[in-house]
């Protein structure tokens, strides 16, 4: 594994799912004082010669690749690569690495994170992009799947409506990008606070990052979170929590968890990752 230092250099845009993709402006409600997601992240790019688009978690590639080239070369990218990872063999070759390497910008697609951590995990791909992010100043996004891959516990399981019985919620180590953090996405429109809380059970030095649909977090520094989009972001932290049941009760049983800080924030506002 390569080489963490204290403050990558490069940034990670973790997304809802749901953002919009067309300027305020194009839009039929003509909403000018909507947050344009995508926009940010074209933005944030040291340059905007390449987006690599890696839609490997989605079972439709090709069309959620398709939406991302046309977005991202409306608002003057150069050049828009798809780079459609199927295999671990594709994933460890030479013209996988070629592409990440000259990528300004990488977008990871909703679809299965389970699928992308299982494609990707371990391979010469991940390794090289994690180096990038922490050696240069390159922007790593993803929306739904591609989001919640980026954490360290990764949810992968889990009904929406599921959480409050112990052994209910499955998680697995996810892209490592953003370190003691599990994210979860589509937060508020599909009731998954519950679940959460049960991850933060299960390790309260991890911190609960939910983001809502049309809503992201901008990540520098490794630490430093800002709010950005339409919608809002929930923080769930178990820091302080003065303690709860997840050990002592037994598979299907109802979990506890006390003092169990919450935080509610909208576009504009940012929080430092504790622990860091």
């Amino acid at each position: 594994m390569p080489t963490h230092s204290s403050q990558p250099k490069g940034r990670l845009l973790a997304i809802g799912g749901h953002e919009q993709r067309q300027a305020p402006d194009q839009q039929p409600n003509d909403d000018a004082s909507a947050e344009f997601i995508l926009q940010r992240f074209v933005d944030e790019l040291p340059a905007k010669r390449t987006v690599v688009v890696i839609p490997t978690a989605s079972e439709e590639p090709e069309k959620a690749a398709e939406a991302y080239v046309q977005v991202f070369s409306s608002l003057g990218v150069e050049h828009v690569e798809v780079l459609n990872i199927q295999s671990r063999e594709q994933a460890n070759g030479a013209e996988a690495l070629d592409i990440i390497n000259r990528a300004d910008g990488v977008m990871l697609t909703g679809g299965d994170q389970l699928r992308l951590t299982a494609l990707l995990g371990g391979t010469q791909l991940l390794t090289r992009l994690t180096e990038r992010y922490q050696q240069e100043p390159i922007v790593i996004a993803g929306t739904s799947a591609g989001a919640a891959a980026m954490s360290t516990p990764m949810i992968y399981q889990g009904r929406n409506d599921a959480g409050f019985l112990k052994d209910e919620i499955h998680i697995t180590t996810g892209l490592q990008l953003l370190r003691d953090v599990a994210i979860d996405t589509h937060f508020i429109a599909r009731g998954r606070i519950i679940r959460m809380a049960q991850i933060i059970a299960t390790n309260p030095g991890c911190l609960g990052l939910g983001l809502e649909e049309d809503t992201a977090v901008l990540v520098t520094k490794g630490n430093e979170l800002e709010v950005i989009g339409n919608g809002i972001v929930v923080l769930l932290d178990g820091h302080a929590c003065t303690g709860n049941t997840i050990y002592e009760i037994k598979p299907g049983e109802v979990f506890s968890i006390r003092d169990l800080q919450l935080h509610l924030l909208a576009k504009g506002q940012c929080y430092t990752l504790p622990g860091f």
